[in-house]
């Protein structure tokens, strides 16, 4: 997958997010910058979800660059142990696939999981990352 369609795809959820003109120049704008090769700068992104759900993004954030963790890390991480799935549920449903990095939570049992911009996406976005 091209790293255009990748950012095109990830604009698309900005765009229709519930926001302000100012948060969606800055997310559009932070989005350009990783595409760039620049690090994603810390955003208020408005989140609407469920607690559990907002916990789950929130911790997105704390995952570095070029580092990966599993669902059950991730869950683990915000209290909930057992939730490994429940996590996987909440990343499927991410308002900000790039900005809150939900492409660098990979399954324990190998391989790279799914990922709502597809395999091919995350593939390039871990590589990219960890390059």
């Amino acid at each position: 997958m091209k790293k255009k369609d990748i950012l095109q795809w990830a604009k698309a959820y900005v765009r229709k997010a519930d926001m302000t003109s100012a948060e969606r120049a800055n997310a559009l704008r932070a989005l350009e910058a990783y595409c760039a090769g620049s690090r994603v700068p810390r955003l208020h992104l408005p989140v609407h979800g469920t607690a559990f759900q907002r916990a789950v993004w929130r911790e997105l954030t704390r995952i570095p660059s070029g580092s990966t963790i599993t669902y059950g890390e991730l869950a683990r991480r915000i209290g909930h142990p057992r939730a490994a799935r429940a996590v996987g549920t909440a990343l499927n449903k991410n308002p900000f696939p790039i900005l809150l990095p939900c492409h660098r939570v990979v399954p324990a049992a190998g391989g790279i999981g799914r990922y709502a911009g597809g395999q091919a996406a995350k593939r390039r976005l871990l590589r990219e990352e960890l390059t």
